[in-house]
């Protein structure tokens, strides 16, 4: 009986001129583009400067942060209440006003000051901003006072130089934070939206009551609609991995086994959770409204863009009910770092908690009349 059950499910969704589109082309193009758009990485700065020096230095240090990648010269005011209104016309990003005593109180004095004003507007922008402009001036500034520094019997005193060491993703790009989170999307996505929409349209075309009628037992009715949505979550997985290799030439550190594994559990849980709302919902609509509810609340708990780690506390308590943060830090681990199963028990715990509570749930809750 399941074995048709099942067979019937995939005639349904192939004889739909969208779903295979949808299941083939959906998770290439997002995968392909997204990655490039949803980042964190601030570039092209708009910077206004007001320099009252007018000295060598000054022109050094202002070459010093246009040669980076992240400031471009846009402006060059003459006072600081002509650089504001830059910045209310959304000319400028940032300003940076430089003393008229700069050249001569480093020389003299050894020590200055200059003014960052960020605009803030957008928060995470203006304190990157004024991160980024405060490293450059900070390095400007060890450069000088190795220069100015007075020598002792010949030699320059010592000092301390740090170098960084970036484990994991050496440089630096946001694209290869980003890709494995948003293979957890596709995968809630299709593996989580189409399971809840489909008991609902079979309440909505009438076929529900023929299946009522059955001798199938809730059990195999809700397995069959499990299992083909299984095989789809394989399906757009692998085709995740081939766009993150083709495109950005990234391939996971570990075992693509363990992910497997990991997804295997996650798409059993999620698919039981949509079809849990597909049970309470009596309408598409319905169903639709419910499951983006949830899904945008398991997003923003999930890390995809802010650590769970950096949300306050009463938020990393809420993001443990959160499917997704599991499989996204698993697919992290193992993308990045290369971690194996035994690093990640308590992941694969949480998940098949999940995946039990959700599809029993569904087979408690669907209400078969014979």
């Amino acid at each position: 009986m399941l074995k048709y059950l099942i067979e019937k499910e995939f005639k349904q969704i192939f004889r739909n001129p969208v779903l295979p589109r949808l299941i083939l082309v959906f998770p290439f193009v997002v995968l392909a583009i997204f990655p490039l758009v949803a980042n964190f990485e601030v570039k092209d700065l708009n910077l206004c400067v007001v320099d009252n020096s007018h000295s060598g230095m000054s022109d050094e240090l202002i070459r010093k942060i246009v040669a980076s990648d992240y400031f471009r010269l846009t402006e060059t005011a003459a006072s600081y209440r002509e650089a504001l209104k830059y910045v209310e016309q959304n000319q400028a990003d940032v300003i940076l006003e430089i003393p008229a005593g700069f050249e001569r109180d480093l020389l003299r004095e050894g020590s200055t000051s200059v003014m960052i004003s960020a605009n803030a507007v957008n928060g995470v922008k203006g304190s990157i901003c004024n991160a980024y402009l405060s490293y450059i001036i900070l390095d400007y500034n060890n450069r000088i006072r190795t220069e100015l520094m007075p020598e002792n019997d010949g030699q320059i005193q010592g000092h301390l130089q740090i170098v960084p060491q970036f484990l994991f993703n050496p440089e630096l790009k946001y694209p290869l934070f980003m890709i494995p989170a948003l293979m957890v999307m596709m995968l809630t996505m299709i593996c989580g939206f189409l399971p809840a929409l489909n008991i609902v349209l079979e309440k909505e075309k009438g076929t529900i009551e023929q299946l009522n009628v059955t001798p199938v037992n809730k059990f195999v009715f809700i397995l069959s609609k499990l299992i083909p949505y299984w095989i789809i979550g394989f399906v757009v997985l692998t085709i995740c991995f081939g766009v993150a290799w083709l495109f950005y030439r990234l391939k996971p550190a570990g075992s693509l086994l363990t992910i497997y594994l990991f997804v295997s559990v996650f798409v059993l849980a999620f698919s039981g959770f949509g079809l849990v709302i597909s049970t309470y919902a009596n309408t598409l609509q319905q169903a639709m409204f419910m499951m983006f509810f949830f899904v945008v609340t398991f997003i923003f708990l999930s890390g995809l863009y802010t650590p769970v780690s950096n949300m306050p506390r009463w938020g990393r308590v809420i993001s443990v009910f959160s499917p997704l943060k599991y499989l996204m830090e698993v697919m992290r681990l193992v993308y990045l770092k290369g971690s194996g199963f035994q690093e990640m028990t308590g992941q694969f715990m949480a998940l098949c908690g999940f995946a039990v509570l959700f599809n029993g749930w569904a087979v408690l809750n669907y209400r078969k009349q014979r």
